[in-house]
């Protein structure tokens, strides 16, 4: 009884994981398979499985755009979260900071800029709020590890993705063998 749990349980878990993505029907025996509800004709079977192929390189694309996004947002996480560690240490000092910032693409102005407890984030949308660098720093932490965390998931949703394709491709080479010998 517990290992009928723990194997529900664990397939259950997969299920989660993999939220949105159906599985694949792998067909093994194809003349079985026909026979099931819904499969009337060849033609239709192979259309439901074309179809799902499309869907499965639909997921796909934006799956592989997520991960862009967050690939490139993660050296830009980490690199905030320098100058935040950068911050911390100058605004013990009375010294100005020197630094350069970006104005336009290519366009750096030169600033100094005073010891601070304050620094402003933008958070997306054409949103800034003001922080504590603590506060700050903490919050970059918080999203790194979570994007960190988006990107470990997406790739072996990826992954997930790349079996069920080849799982449909079999299928509709099996399938199209199989309409083919009927035909002959």
């Amino acid at each position: 009884m517990a290992t009928t749990i723990d194997s529900c349980n664990a397939v259950q878990a997969t299920k989660k994981k993999h939220l949105g993505i159906p599985e694949a029907i792998f067909v093994e025996d194809v003349e079985s398979f026909m026979k099931q509800p819904g499969n009337d004709t060849a033609d239709a079977v192979l259309r439901k499985l074309d179809e799902q192929y499309q869907k499965y390189k639909y997921m796909e694309l934006n799956l592989a755009q997520k991960k862009q996004r967050l690939k490139s947002q993660i050296p830009q996480i980490k690199q905030t979260l320098e100058i935040l560690r950068h911050m911390q240490k100058k605004k013990e000092t009375t010294d100005p900071m020197e630094t350069h910032f970006l104005l336009a693409d290519n366009v750096y102005c030169k600033a100094s800029v005073p010891p601070t407890d304050k620094v402003c984030l933008w958070l997306g949308a054409n949103v800034m709020l003001e922080y504590d660098i603590d506060e700050a720093q903490s919050l970059l932490e918080k999203n790194l590890a979570t994007a960190s965390r988006n990107l470990d998931s997406l790739e072996e949703d990826l992954d997930f993705l790349r079996d069920q394709f080849t799982t449909t491709e079999v299928s509709l080479e099996s399938g199209e063998k199989s309409v083919i010998q009927c035909l002959n």
